[in-house]
């Protein structure tokens, strides 16, 4: 007699991992995929989106295919999963040649529940055919926000898993992710061509974090709030940069300050990587500086706090890095450094980000080239060729190329070409008006988490959260007339000027952010207002 999936779900949870209960969310998702519906749930950091997958994987009878963009985390996942006792392989391209063999053996004797591997694997016609050899049940795209492109963290060979599901049979599919705003989550819909996919958002709120920026003006300002918020905080905590120069930096700042940090970037070998990676999870040093390369699925649950040296591109992108502080459901405190200077450094990211019409017209006309010696070359085929632009922007050019129905056709002019490129330019616009949103949150003196809560979709019941630094420090209105619409603009008050604020008297501008002004005042109390009721002191005497 068959068993009863609620029953099943349940002795699947206290005999192999150990568990009682599921948490909040997570029994939604596991009836769903059960129940053989294509889901995309979108869960905060630290809800336990691994267990979603990882039940149905050991209820179902076939083969569940994790797709996952971080070897470090499916290699985790995958070493987690064999000490409860589950066969499970991980094909990436950290294994030797001979470890490769052995893993592809093992899964072409449908001797493994679970599959891990990377999009560009799943795109590997070859992985394709040896995983058609068994019953493949489910396929699980973990942070899914990788494969649209109006997300923060596009990754163009993502783009090919909703082909290979086909190749697959088009089993149902579960998409996971901690941060989708509307736009995305059609597109994450439309990209796996799965556009009645059941959506379950469990929320973005925790109330755990605690989140403040704090105003800068210039480097060596900067540099001292930094040394401040690190000397102020207990536990382990990262520290996010915008660039390697930034990160190397930084943490030489904290070094010379007597802190024990590690740093992480992309251009460090992949050994010095791992090998900061685990020193930060075991506890070796407090503190691991990065750019945002590090930290997707990072396994500490314990980090009490996040820094952003500098402002990040999309609040997508900020969220995301600042949900890494508190898993465990402490209290952490997420803080911005902001200096406005710093758009510049996300300004000059986005320019290069989207391929060009130019971009697109070459790619184009090298395809035209190749069609000669190969007319019934695949996408596949023709990302090895030698193309005048980089692979990852090639991909996308092909794809859309493909996507507009002009991929090897001869007689394409430069009009088709130009609105293919025109998709490009709509997003780059995207993600310019994504960068104001993220300024805007820094300036605001709104509360923190209804701005977040707002801009992924969700409604607050509440003005303020009473935990971030808006809402502890709230800015203060003073009881006077004129209105602020009555009262003159005031655009050019800077730091250090000598003002004068009714019913709290005279003091200096400390920082200036959008409507508000945070002054200082003799007794030493600072207090933030709104900019229409600080007034200036004249400089004569």
């Amino acid at each position: 007699m068959q068993r009863r999936p609620g029953r099943e779900i349940k002795r699947i949870l206290r005999s192999t991992f150990g568990l009682d209960d599921l948490r909040s969310g997570q029994r939604e998702v596991i009836d769903s995929v059960i129940a053989g519906n294509d889901t995309l749930a979108i869960m905060p950091t630290g809800a336990g989106k691994s267990l979603c997958y990882q039940i149905p994987a050991l209820h179902l009878p076939g083969t569940t295919i994790i797709v996952s963009p971080l070897i470090a985390l499916m290699k985790d996942q995958a070493d987690k999963l064999r000490e409860h006792g589950v066969d499970t392989a991980a094909v990436n391209s950290s294994l030797t040649q001979r470890e490769e063999q052995g893993v592809l053996q093992q899964i072409a004797a449908q001797e493994t529940e679970l599959v891990f591997a990377t999009p560009e694997r799943v795109a590997d016609p070859d992985f394709v055919t040896l995983m058609k050899r068994g019953p493949i049940d489910l396929i699980v795209v973990d942070e899914a926000h990788c494969i649209s492109q109006w997300g923060h963290d596009f990754r163009p060979a993502f783009l090919e898993i909703a082909a290979a599901a086909r190749e697959l049979g088009d089993p149902p599919l579960l998409a996971l992710t901690a941060t989708a705003t509307p736009a995305v989550i059609d597109d994450i819909k439309q990209r796996l061509g799965r556009p009645d996919m059941r959506v379950i958002n469990t929320g973005v709120y925790r109330p755990n974090l605690h989140y403040a920026v704090r105003q800068v003006s210039n480097e060596n300002e900067k540099r001292e709030t930094l040394l401040q918020e690190a000397r102020a905080m207990a536990g382990a905590g990262i520290v996010y940069a915008a660039t390697v120069k930034a990160a190397t930096q930084v943490h030489r700042w904290l070094r010379e300050a007597g802190h024990e940090a590690l740093l992480y970037h992309g251009r460090l070998s992949a050994r010095e990587r791992t090998q900061s990676q685990e020193s930060f999870i075991n506890g070796k040093a407090a503190i691991m500086v990065a750019t945002n390369a590090f930290g997707m699925g990072i396994d500490k649950s314990d980090i009490r706090f996040v820094i952003h040296f500098q402002v990040p591109a999309t609040l997508e992108a900020y969220y995301q890095e600042s949900g890494r502080a508190g898993r465990d459901g402490g209290d952490a405190r997420c803080t911005l450094l902001y200096d406005h200077k710093d758009r510049r450094v996300q300004l000059f990211f986005l320019a290069g980000r989207y391929p060009t019409a130019d971009d697109v017209r070459m790619v184009y006309e090298a395809v035209q080239r190749a069609a000669k010696d190969q007319p019934r070359a695949k996408l596949k085929d023709l990302l090895d060729l030698e193309l005048p632009v980089p692979k990852n922007k090639a991909r996308v050019v092909l794809r859309m190329l493909e996507e507009a129905g002009v991929l090897g056709r001869p007689d394409v002019g430069m009009q088709q070409l130009s609105q293919v490129a025109e998709a490009y330019r709509e997003r780059g616009e995207n993600d310019r008006r994504k960068l104001e949103r993220m300024t805007f949150y820094a300036q605001s003196a709104l509360c923190r988490w209804k701005m977040l809560l707002e801009y992924f979709g969700e409604a607050a019941e509440w003005d303020r959260c009473g935990v971030c630094d808006n809402c502890v420090r709230p800015v203060i209105v003073p009881k006077r007339e004129p209105a602020p619409s009555q009262s003159p603009m005031r655009s050019d008050l800077k730091p250090g000027e000598r003002v004068n604020v009714p019913k709290y008297g005279r003091g200096i501008v400390d920082a200036v952010a959008g409507e508000s002004v945070s002054v200082s005042f003799p007794n030493g109390e600072k207090r933030d207002f709104l900019r229409p009721y600080v007034s200036r002191l004249s400089r004569t005497r």
